[in-house]
């Protein structure tokens, strides 16, 4: 059986490939998860859209403050040096290509970087919009997290998106618990891969015809050469 990454193990692996220095807005969900796992001693500047830049790993139970939150409505902290805003002006941080990373859950991604992740466009589903037409046009960079296969098992990599769009060739990165995806001008070329996984395998479940990345890392147990 191919081994996968947990959530919180491919969060780990998300965080250790932003710089230093960036403004980072992490979308609602698992996105989440990358601010508890972000490299010590690097500054790197956490930005939610409600109106919070310099935001925390998430507070222990004893320590929540109910009127500090994130988009999700999740409780957060604020490190020394945050600031509060209207959300007028944490959109125009966002649209204003202020942001160099976000993260961001899919429902797809096409192999042109188109991203789907606010409908599936199912009669009854509710729609999910928020800020994430904003952050997938205004950030630097749009790494996506998200696991590879639906619960029917099919592939969230398609060769293009049947869902509603969010972005139109916006994402950079995929991160899967199967594996880390570039998006390139010849489609997924396959960046790391985790566990057991071999190539072969993401090419049967995706459907796609991966590229073998030359520069794909390797990090010891967790990640192999393509």
């Amino acid at each position: 059986m191919t081994t996968r990454l947990s959530r919180v193990d491919l969060a780990r692996r998300i965080a250790a490939d932003i710089p230093e220095g960036a403004y980072v807005n992490l979308g609602i969900g698992a996105p989440t998860l990358v601010a508890d796992h972000l490299p010590d001693g690097l500054e790197i500047v956490l930005h939610t859209e409600n109106g919070l830049l310099g935001m925390g790993p998430a507070p222990e139970a004893s320590r929540v403050d109910p009127d500090l939150i994130n988009a999700g409505k999740q409780a957060v902290t604020a490190l020394p040096g945050a600031a509060y805003f209207h959300h007028a002006d944490s959109f125009a941080m966002m649209r204003g290509g202020h942001l160099d990373v976000c993260v961001l859950g899919a429902f797809q991604v096409s192999q042109s970087g188109d991203l789907a992740n606010w409908s599936t466009g199912e009669p009854g589903a509710i729609p999910a919009v928020g800020g994430a037409m904003d952050l997938a046009i205004g950030a630097k960079d749009v790494y996506v997290m998200t696991d590879l296969l639906t619960k029917q098992g099919e592939s969230k990599l398609v060769a293009a998106c049947t869902y509603p769009l969010t972005g139109v060739g916006c994402v950079s990165r995929v991160y899967t618990d199967h594996a880390v995806f570039d998006v390139t001008a010849d489609g997924f070329a396959v960046r790391e891969l985790f566990g057991d996984t071999t190539l072969d395998e993401l090419r049967e479940l995706t459907g796609l015809d991966l590229i073998d990345s030359s520069d794909a890392a390797a990090s010891g147990t967790e990640g192999n050469r393509a």
